[in-house]
């Protein structure tokens, strides 16, 4: 499994608005020059996040994107099944039920099971707010 650079962009976006939320729409061109990612790419990855209700969205003057709940509320897992195809470790588990078929009598299909059952709880298992709460502690030191 390798997540796609509009997994970890989409995650990158999370975080920025989180970070920047100031209860206004923030537009895509200041998360696009923050984040040093093309807006155009954009676009589309937050197009995906508005369909799916975990961004608000507004066009026209002070329009842009903010989150639709609280950061607290957004797993990293619900993030990338979004925007990735699948976060399977092998093929055949990309459909459920399993339609494979060897699947009765694998010898490995317990192994794959269980590797995507630890990848699924890891990534269920962080939030955009723990995301934020670590990143605001780098460089910021009090003398």
């Amino acid at each position: 499994m390798r997540i796609s650079t509009k997994g970890r962009y989409a995650i990158r976006v999370m975080i920025d608005i989180a970070e920047h939320n100031t209860g206004e729409f923030i537009p895509l061109m200041d998360i696009a020059k923050r984040q040093e990612i093309s807006e155009k790419y954009l676009e589309s990855i937050v197009a995906v996040l508005s369909k799916n209700s975990f961004l608000i969205s507004l066009r026209g003057k002070g329009g842009g994107y903010k989150l639709a709940k609280s950061p607290d509320q957004y797993t990293i897992g619900s993030i990338l099944k979004l925007t990735e195809s699948s976060l399977a470790p092998v093929a055949c588990l990309d459909e459920k039920p399993n339609s494979c078929m060897r699947v009765m009598e694998c010898p490995t299909i317990k192994l794959w099971e269980g590797l995507e059952k630890v990848i699924d709880e890891y990534l269920e298992g962080f939030t955009i707010a723990d995301l934020v709460q670590e990143d605001q502690g780098i460089n910021n030191y009090v003398i």
